[in-house]
């Protein structure tokens, strides 16, 4: 395990996390994965710190509610969220990585299909 740091556009956010340097990460089709081309890294709660900016992160839901999807107030980036699909995890934006570890396998979820996918993990 190797820590990474990875934050929002403005900066104002910031976190750090711990993974594997090799992981999966995924591309998920769902309506608002698919418009941000959001890549998925899920890391487990304890493995995730937020450094700076808790007070900046705005929260959206929708659907079911179940998702918290997390933007920054300032530049209105989501570097990561806590997903439906994972709820032990938070999902990080693989794009919003400093200096990201190596992927393996890029695995992709039908989230226009949740209910079905999901019995598929």
């Amino acid at each position: 395990m190797k820590e990474f740091t990875g934050s929002c556009h403005c900066g104002g956010v910031k976190y750090k996390f711990f993974s594997d340097e090799l992981v999966d990460i995924w591309n998920c089709n769902c309506s608002i994965c698919d418009l941000l081309n959001y890549q998925h890294l899920f890391v487990k709660h304890e493995l995730f710190e937020i450094i700076s900016g808790h007070e900046l992160l705005s929260e959206y839901n929708f659907g079911t509610g179940s998702a918290k999807h997390y933007f920054c107030k300032v530049c209105g980036v989501k570097s990561f969220y806590q997903p439906r699909s994972h709820p032990e995890m938070f999902s990080i934006n693989f794009k919003c990585v400093d200096d990201p570890p190596k992927v393996r396998q890029v695995i992709s979820f039908d989230g226009i299909n949740f209910e079905e996918s999901i019995k598929k993990i």
